[in-house]
């Protein structure tokens, strides 16, 4: 078994589930999640009356809600996972304030150097068109291509995503974060890749026992409401809040639409079931990146 996926180590992406228990991380994604689907909402509703400028800075509040949101939780996940005392939700978010560029410069580097990378390969593509040297050249760039377009394509999934973040939440500045990515990449790729399977493949178990409960309660409370309360309402909306659909999504689908005070709380009630069940598997999604990289962390710097 590698170094670096150790028992301990698969405890740690295990003891993810610990994240439900997080009180104030739970809130504050709830939280991130639903200012985020409002102001997305408001994006929606501007540029369906055509008021683009509007709609622009809508969607880019909801966007800036969101990032900032995601890491307020994950300094939150991050403290449960280091085993000090939890702080508090505004604490957080201050500090998310002054430490979440650094996620974004750390990003922005590595997106550089592929820009690099992918500037290379369009380089050797152009030069492909020389008649006396474009075959040869073509030959060799395609299985350098396929390899490093594909092997970036999944550095990023399995490394660059997942670790970026919950290096800044440990209190790691831009240089350490790419010299733990450097390092992953060169000699640890497959070991990244293991561990985020498992958490990967946690948050896919977490996902399909929230999504039974939400389908299974969702169908029993839709036969309550119409024999217990005599509320009659399609069944397409009172299911459609709980996938996260208003009324003009299921409009434009051609489903049925009742427009009565009962369908309106029907898909309010539904929205905040979908925003809980949207939020447990995220949790634990992030909890688990932050347990894959204390697990990678623990490994010595060797040569760096």
């Amino acid at each position: 078994m590698s170094q670096k996926i150790s028992l301990q180590a698969l405890n740690r992406v295990l003891s993810s589930l610990d994240a439900a228990r997080n009180g104030p991380a739970l809130y504050a994604l709830l939280s991130t999640f639903c200012v985020a689907g409002l102001l997305l909402a408001m994006a929606e509703s501007a540029l369906a009356r055509s008021e683009t400028p509007w709609g622009v800075v809508w969607a880019g509040l909801a966007l800036t809600v969101a990032f900032y949101g995601v890491n307020t939780t994950g300094l939150l996940l991050m403290d449960q996972a280091l085993g000090r005392p939890v702080r508090d939700v505004q604490d957080a978010l201050r500090d998310a304030l002054l430490v979440a560029h650094r996620v974004l410069l750390s990003l922005a580097v590595v997106l550089g150097l592929l820009g690099l990378v992918l500037a290379a390969l369009l380089a050797l593509l152009w030069a492909a068109r020389l008649p006396w040297l474009g075959a040869p050249l073509f030959a060799l760039t395609v299985p350098l291509g396929v390899l490093l377009l594909g092997l970036s394509s999944f550095a990023v999934l399995v490394l660059v995503g997942p670790l970026t973040g919950p290096s800044v939440w440990a209190g790691q500045t831009v240089r350490p974060t790419l010299r733990l990515l450097a390092r992953q990449l060169r000699g640890g790729l497959l070991d990244a890749a293991v561990l985020m399977a498992g958490v990967l493949l946690l948050t896919a178990v977490v996902s399909a026992a929230v999504s039974f409960v939400v389908v299974s309660g969702a169908r029993a409370m839709s036969l309550l409401a119409i024999w217990g309360a005599d509320i009659s309402l399609p069944p397409q909306q009172l299911m459609a809040g709980l996938f996260g659909y208003g009324l003009r999504s299921l409009g434009a689908a051609g489903a049925p639409v009742a427009g009565s005070p009962q369908g309106m709380a029907a898909l309010v009630g539904g929205g905040v079931v979908f925003a809980l069940a949207l939020v447990l598997p995220a949790l634990i999604y992030l909890r688990g990146c932050c347990a894959v990289y204390l697990a990678l962390r623990e490994v010595p710097d060797e040569g760096l």
